[in-house]
């Protein structure tokens, strides 16, 4: 009975651990070039992140940024602040992938995975095809 006992329990431990790996991306990030601050939250199972905090949210002429480069003309119009621009990562042997990350100041979509390096750096990696044609930045928890 104690070894069933210690096989359920040490299940349920590692059930508990691995929910943690996974929901590490969680919270609030500073992007690499600490223009931003970047949310990420779950929705289901899947991960997305939003703009939470610009250095410079206003343009020129004191009026929110605004999604211009969009290609689609109907979201041109759309703030940049709260934009969510990282869509539908699934948690995968410790890495965030299948997702995407969109640049509003080029208005491009990029497929994307995202692995941490311990509990307060993430890496970005924003790619074309194969995940060898990219640029990876490295994020910075927010505490």
């Amino acid at each position: 009975m104690q070894k069933y006992l210690f096989i359920v329990l040490l299940l349920f431990c590692s059930m508990n651990g691995f929910s943690q790996n996974k929901d590490l991306i969680l919270g609030k990030w500073l992007n690499a070039t600490g223009e931003a601050h970047i949310q990420i939250y779950a929705n289901g199972n899947k991960f997305f992140g939003k703009l939470a905090w610009l250095k410079e949210p206003l343009d020129a002429y004191g009026k929110p940024k605004l999604d211009k480069e969009n290609p689609q003309n109907e979201l041109n119009k759309r703030p940049i602040l709260g934009l969510v621009f990282l869509k539908d990562f699934i948690y995968k042997e410790g890495i965030w992938e299948g997702g995407t990350i969109y640049d509003p100041k080029t208005g491009k979509t990029y497929s994307c995975k995202i692995s941490a390096e311990g509990k307060n750096k993430i890496n970005v990696r924003g790619f074309v095809g194969f995940s060898l044609l990219g640029r990876t930045e490295t994020w910075t928890r927010v505490e």
